[in-house]
């Protein structure tokens, strides 16, 4: 909350509009996404509804820029992660695993980020602007651009593909979340039938898994030459 009624400075209005992004994030961290409304929002932040949609069109503009804020950071942490994580001078299959390890202990963490990724294409890119979705769109492209040219240094096998397994990646974390957090229902019934356990995902372990093959599939393909 701000301690000023009325935002008349451009100052003013930036503090306003992180106070209503901060305001929105804590609440992710205790919610999902589907429970985040602009009415809540609006108490917390101690702003009107209407005055909410001055800053922001819609909520799920909010959780866009929350989401590409979120996936920066990530990527901002990426090379530190790659350098404890990866050793250069192993063979590529080594390399191929460490890698996929990388990536997925360093999204265990980070259940926002992966919330607002499993989200993206069937939820936040809807009910914006076409300006907010460019936006969003070009700034996506520029994380992935970030992450690519981070596995191209220590996976240069993969050449010009890295962008388009990065872009692979990041479908692939979004669905494996999605079906590592299974509903009440569906934790119901793999209690009273232990057989149905084998479809319950542990998602480091799956998003490892799925990633290693993505990325050794990536390199076959790009090491076979033009198709």
């Amino acid at each position: 909350m701000t301690d000023f009624q009325r935002a008349r400075s451009e100052e003013q209005r930036e503090i306003r509009r992180q106070a209503i992004l901060d305001t929105t994030a804590a609440m992710l961290e205790n919610m999902p996404i589907a429970e985040v409304s602009l009415n809540e929002l609006s108490r917390r932040v101690g702003l009107a509804k209407s005055n909410v949609l001055r800053y922001f069109e819609s909520r799920e503009a909010i959780l866009l820029e929350l989401l590409d804020r979120a996936w920066q950071q990530w990527v901002a942490d990426l090379p530190a992660l790659a350098h404890a994580g990866i050793d250069q001078d192993a063979p590529v299959s080594r390399r191929t695993e460490q890698f996929a390890a990388v990536i997925a202990g360093s999204l265990a963490q980070r259940r926002v980020l992966c919330d607002l990724l499993s989200a993206q294409a069937g939820v936040l890119e809807h009910n914006v602007s076409p300006q907010v979705a460019a936006r969003h769109k070009r700034a996506a492209v520029a994380n992935v651009a970030d992450i690519a040219a981070s596995a191209r240094e220590y996976l240069p096998e993969l050449g010009d593909s890295a962008p388009q397994l990065t872009a692979g990646m990041i479908m692939a974390v979004g669905a494996v979340w999605t079906h590592a957090r299974p509903s009440p229902a569906m934790l119901a019934a793999y209690e009273a039938d232990p057989s149905l356990t084998a479809f319950k995902l542990d998602f480091v372990t799956a998003l490892k898994e799925m990633l290693a093959i993505l990325t050794a599939g990536t390199i076959a393909r790009e090491c076979a030459g033009p198709r």
